[in-house]
């Protein structure tokens, strides 16, 4: 009796840390070493692979532009209903970036230079007061306005990532209705007849992040993935491989 109750205990001890098989075949299957956390609104069920990983903190990259993009909204700096950037000739290594944008299609593109302008205007000690504000990961205390949430200077976890999601999509942050509308129309990456799915990409060079949530006819389902990846064409497909795990435990 006692070696089944160890060996039980040992299976949950396993299981917490590195969780469910479903999830972890996806992991295998593309030789994949990080962690993701999925979390419901309405029933507060969770999965989570890897959980140590998942409370380590690293730059969001251009998951950032979620906070970003609201902060803007909310210091009236950008309205993705108008022509907001206006490119200044300069070619980028990006060709999509080689344009004009909205807050949308600088959202989606995942426009640096779009995003580097409005942070000149939004300047740190408005930024170093939202974060705090809004408890979104770790700022240091000397940072450079236009590359904190690339180079380092701002640190976040996984869990992190799902909790300020949490907060943001209950709006218990203080932020005005009109700013959480049109931040909502800015994320929208996906619309199908059983569900919406709001995300936003990163990449710092190694890490690679797809951060978001999904909407279901009967809740709510927030993510943060993030993996180890270094080849580009890896991180091109981060948001099928969560697709695909979301399928795995019956959420879409």
């Amino acid at each position: 009796m006692r070696l089944i109750l160890l060996l039980l205990a040992l299976t949950l001890d396993f299981h917490a840390i590195f969780g469910d098989p479903s999830i972890g075949k996806v992991f295998s299957k593309y030789e994949l070493t990080g962690t993701i956390v999925i979390s419901s609104i309405e029933s507060n069920q969770s999965f989570t692979q890897n959980k140590p990983r998942a409370v380590t903190s690293y730059s969001p990259a251009s998951t950032f532009k979620i906070f970003n993009s609201l902060i803007a909204l909310e210091e009236n700096l950008a309205n993705n209903k108008d022509e907001l950037f206006v490119w200044d000739g300069t070619p980028r290594s990006i060709e999509s970036w080689n344009q004009n944008h909205t807050l949308k299609s600088a959202f989606m593109a995942s426009c640096v230079w779009c995003y580097q302008s409005l942070a000149e205007k939004i300047g740190p000690e408005r930024y170093r007061k939202h974060l705090t504000t809004a408890g979104f990961g770790s700022l240091s205390k000397v940072f450079n306005v236009t590359e904190f949430w690339l180079d380092g200077s701002l640190r976040i976890s996984a869990a992190g990532q799902v909790d300020f999601l949490k907060r943001l999509i209950g709006r218990s942050l203080s932020y005005s209705a009109t700013s959480y509308e049109e931040l909502e129309d800015v994320m929208l990456r996906e619309a199908t007849g059983s569900y919406q799915l709001r995300a936003k990409t990163g990449w710092t060079g190694s890490i690679g992040w797809f951060v978001g949530y999904v909407e279901t006819s009967d809740d709510t389902w927030v993510f943060a993935l993030n993996a180890d990846v270094k080849d580009i064409n890896l991180m091109m497909i981060l948001p099928d491989i969560t697709k695909e795990i979301l399928k795995a435990k019956g959420i879409i």
